[in-house]
This record gives C-alpha cells, structure tokens and sequence, in this order.
C-alpha cells in the first residue's frame, strides 16, 4: 500500500480536528456531484425495508464490490459516501450502499430503526448480496463512523459467518469505546455544537417516521415530544434507541455496541483509520493494546484528521484524499489480488487465529508467529503505535 510509505501531511491551514471534520465535509458537499445509482429495495425477515444503492457503471462484470456502511444518519448519496464511491470506480470496483432503515427516502414499514449494536440487519444484507453477486466476485466491507461499530460487531458476532462471505473489511473513524465518544463529543464548546447537530438529525429521522410509531408510544410511557427536543445523542438514546432494543439503560447499549473486547473474535482482515484527534473519540479510547494482539485488526492512526476529515495538500482535493487512497490501495490487494498473495496471507492469518481459539480452549496446540496485514505496524506515543 503506497500511500503508507509517506507521511500523511495534514492541510498546513487547516490542522485542527473540527476545523478537518467541517471543512471536509463542505468541501465535498460542495465538490461532488449526485450519484446516480441503482435502488434495490430489499424486504427483511420481519417486515422492514432497506434500500441498497449499487453503482456498477463501468464495471466488468468479475469486478469485485464493496458494501458501504454510512455513519449516523449517513445515506448514500452523503458526501462522505460519494468520495468513496467515485474512488471505487475509478479503479473498476463495484459498490452497494446500505442504507438503515427509514434512511435514504424510504418509508419505514415496521417501527424499529438501528442501533450501533445490532447487525441483524446487516446479516440479511450481506446474504442477500453474496447471492446477488457472481460466484466468483469477491466482497468487502466498509463501515464509516456508527457504521464502522454495526460492521465491526457483525464481524465479531458472526465471526464464522463474515469469513464465508467477506474477503476483506474496513472502518473509518470508528467511535471504538462509545462511552467515552459519548463524552467527548458533549465537550463545550464546538464538540458540543457537533453533537447538537447530530442530535437534530436523529430527531428529525424519528420524526419523519412519527406515524409508524403512533400505536407504541401511545400505549407506553414513552414521551415521544421529549425525544423530538433531545439536545445531545446520548439523550436520545436514553429514552429512545436503548428503550427500543430492550436496553435497561443507555450505559447498557453502550457497552454493548463497544468493540473492544470483541477484536479477538474477529476472522476477516480489517483495517482501521482513525484519526488521533477526532472529537468523537479520544486517542486513548483507540484499543491499541487490544489489536496488537489480535491476528486480523490492523489499526492506522494519523496524528492530525478530525473524523472522516483526512484532509491533505495545501489546497484539499475531493478527488484524491488520503481516506480515499488507503480506501481503494486497500481494497484492491485485497478483492482483485491478481497475485494471489492476500489470500495467502489471510489463510495464514486465520491458522493463527484457529490455533489461538484451541489454545485458549485448553489445547497444547503451537501458535505461528502473528501475521501483520500492512507493511508495518504502526505505533503511537506511550503505546509505541506510529502515528501517521
């Protein structure tokens, strides 16, 4: 992978953390145009829809593909979306955009939405497009913010199903230990406006979906008025979204969608960019100790970023940006593998990992020495993790 033999050099002017996240977010608002992609409306076991947005235009068809997972309230046609999107096509890969239920314009048809939690939903998605694909296709993965948490706990809780279906995954600014992404983006004074402003957008998704919700919070003692003026995201989960997965309290579901003590369960190779300033995580919530010692996680963390910022040059480019470079460096070792050497890799990545699952069953089995999936490992400050 090219781009992690250099540096990453942070725009000079603009090198503050949320000063990356707007002005990145801006630029390629600005920037980019509409995509057109192709809607596939899929109906899951208990009633609900998602709609997923492929784009397959000047693919051939052995061209591998890579599902997308957006953040928050992300859809496909977000800004941070696109730049993914239009990176993968340059190189040929075609890409489906999952979209969570009541999100990207569709009705929502049973009164449940998401949480960073649950990968249900995610189960049947990436079923129905490995059917979907030729046989010969092979999938990857993508999940960016909360979708990076949906991605990471479907590859830790279904372990043995993901290596079936996926070749390679990979998360971007991933909120690892929310409790304390939680916090910190509740921080006066701009973290909080940050935080303000996601809070709104899950407020209003709520809302444009109120009647399929009528029946329920009439005959509860859910306060739906309440939720609809909720200022930050942990109140929101607090009385809606740990209430509607049968969490007792926010705390709960927090715990429960962290991935840090899932990375060891994790069998498909994943890479992870995380940015050492990101105001939705503090550096010391990224589980460096926890991946160095696992057989699939690679972790990069570049000192300077923001969240999904990775802003580069002296005047930021929407066309080549260090998020979307590693994106498809990544992917394509990883999914066209013309040499054959990432599945080499990763079949001796998963030795490791069955051998260390029998030791830890009680087995006298020899464990191989750890196969890293980058170049170099990176290393931090304290925690001797490079910083990019």
């Amino acid at each position: 992978m090219p781009t992690l033999e250099n540096k990453y050099w942070p725009t000079f002017w603009c090198v503050e953390s949320r000063a990356q996240t707007v002005l990145a977010s801006l630029l390629r608002s600005q920037s980019l145009p509409r995509v057109n992609y192709r809607r596939e409306i899929l109906s899951l076991k208990d009633g609900g829809e998602v709609a997923l947005d492929w784009m397959e235009e000047g693919c051939d068809e052995s061209a591998p593909c890579v599902l997308i997972l957006p953040g928050l309230t992300g859809e496909s046609q977000a800004e941070y979306i696109k730049c993914l999107v239009f990176a993968a096509q340059q190189v040929g890969m075609r890409v489906v955009v999952f979209n969570n239920r009541g999100l990207g314009g569709i009705e929502l048809k049973t009164p449940r939405l998401y949480c960073a939690a649950n990968c249900e939903d995610l189960c049947e998605v990436v079923q129905h497009v490995r059917r979907t694909l030729p046989a010969h296709c092979k999938l990857g993965a993508t999940g960016i913010s909360m979708g990076g948490l949906i991605l990471g706990n479907y590859l830790a809780r279904k372990s043995d199903e993901a290596r079936i279906n996926l070749s390679a995954a990979k998360i971007i600014s991933v909120p690892w230990d929310v409790h304390k992404g939680s916090d910190s983006i509740e921080k006066p004074v701009i973290n909080n406006l940050l935080g303000r402003h996601l809070a709104g957008s899950l407020c209003r998704t709520l809302r444009n979906h109120l009647e399929v919700y009528r029946d329920i919070y009439q005959d509860s003692d859910i306060d739906i008025q309440r939720i609809l003026r909720c200022k930050t995201i942990k109140e929101f989960d607090q009385l809606f979204t740990a209430k509607q997965f049968g969490y007792a309290h926010v705390n709960d579901y927090y715990a429960d969608a962290t991935l840090h003590n899932k990375l060891d369960h994790i069998s498909v190779p994943l890479l992870c960019l995380s940015a050492a300033d990101d105001p939705f995580q503090p550096l010391d919530a990224i589980p460096i100790k926890a991946a160095n010692q696992c057989t699939h996680v690679a972790i990069i963390i570049t000192a300077r970023g923001g969240h999904i910022g990775f802003l580069e040059g002296w005047w930021p480019s929407t066309k080549d940006q260090y998020m979307c470079r590693l994106f498809t460096e990544y992917f394509t070792k990883a999914l066209f593998d013309e040499d054959g050497e990432f599945e080499r890799t990763a079949n001796k990545m998963h030795e490791h990992f069955l051998a260390k699952r029998t030791v830890e069953l009680g087995s006298d089995a020899n464990v191989p020495p750890a196969v890293l999936l980058v170049d170099k490992p990176v290393e931090q400050l304290e925690h001797k993790v490079k910083l990019m």
